[in-house]
């Protein structure tokens, strides 16, 4: 039989070696694991180092304020108690790492680095061993420009052991004195004043609350509203005094006292810290017994410069 003629040729294609895929598949998956398996690894060790780093952070933040509560006047023991709450605290606080520098006053900035080496877990296959990981804080101690948690009753500048009405004196604290809460020069002005502002006048169970717990929130110099009346007589107040002995309450400070009555305003130039021992009632009046103390408040410091008139009270602001 004759094969019929087409006019085409009839061919054969070659077929890629499949070997050859093969190979090359192996090594693209091969490479893409090492790929996502060194990922992986640096993105767990990443992880692991921001934690450190939140730590570190967090110890230097607490080191700086520990250490502030001592300065300005003792920069050495500021340093000190930097460091050993760092110690305490996580670690890697040295006296090398804490330095005392001037911002508005002397001695009255601490600035705390605190440092670790973290170590490399699975980004040991990059040849990452160690990371060096560093924090720092500064905290700056000054007096408030505005202060938390006041108590209702005022002290005069020109109390015997504070006589310092324009910022040239020193009051003498841990002294036993007392406090007269009388009408001090304005009829119907018995010494309190009306921390909410405005021209009404608070309710003892107000006032009490205040003494108790302090105002909360913060109050700024200036003229404020006496609180005219007999408040001492309320139950109320004298339970929240009772309940505050032992304790220190921050007072304001004024200097002058204009008008009578509801019209009467107290001019507070700053806060002084007193601790309360004892108290008796006189009718419509009240003596207070204990002793003017430094005292660390909560506070806003101002922008620049001094804050307040100083009688003791000092606030810290974590600046960096």
């Amino acid at each position: 039989m004759r094969i019929p003629q087409t006019g085409r040729s009839v061919g054969f294609r070659a077929r890629p070696d499949a070997r050859a895929e093969h190979g090359q598949v192996f090594a693209f998956t091969v490479f893409a694991l090492v790929a996502l398996l060194g990922i992986t690894a640096l993105v767990l060790d990443v992880g692991s180092w921001l934690h450190t780093q939140r730590r570190l952070q967090a110890t230097a933040d607490a080191a700086a304020l520990a250490g502030a509560q001592a300065l300005p006047t003792n920069p050495s023991g500021a340093s000190q108690m930097a460091v050993q709450y760092g110690t305490t605290n996580g670690g890697g606080v040295s006296a090398s790492d804490v330095t005392i520098t001037s911002t508005n006053t002397n001695d009255d900035t601490i600035t705390v680095e605190a440092k670790k080496q973290a170590p490399a877990f699975f980004s040991k296959i990059f040849g990452i061993n160690l990371v060096d990981i560093n924090e720092s804080a500064t905290a700056l101690v000054g007096t408030p420009a505005q202060a938390e948690y006041v108590a209702p009753m005022v002290v005069s500048c020109n109390h015997p052991l504070i006589q310092d009405c324009d910022g040239k004196n020193t009051p003498q604290f841990n002294q036993n004195t007392t406090l007269p809460f009388d009408p001090l020069g304005a009829p119907g002005a018995f010494g309190m004043i009306n921390l909410s502002g405005g021209s009404g006048t608070p309710g003892t169970s107000a006032e009490a609350s205040w003494i108790l717990t302090g105002f909360q929130q913060y109050l700024g110099l200036g003229h404020y509203n006496s609180d005219p009346g007999a408040k001492f007589t309320s139950n109320q107040i004298q339970s929240a005094l009772s309940a505050r002995i032992g304790t220190v309450l921050l007072f304001p400070v004024f200097d002058t006292l204009t008008g009578p009555g509801q019209n009467a305003q107290y001019n507070i130039i700053g806060w002084i810290g007193f601790m309360l021992q004892a108290f008796t009632m006189h009718g419509n009046t009240a003596t207070l017994t204990g002793y003017f103390t430094t005292f660390i408040a909560h506070g806003i410091l101002p922008q620049s410069g001094s804050g307040s008139t100083n009688f003791g009270v000092t606030s810290i602001q974590l600046i960096k």
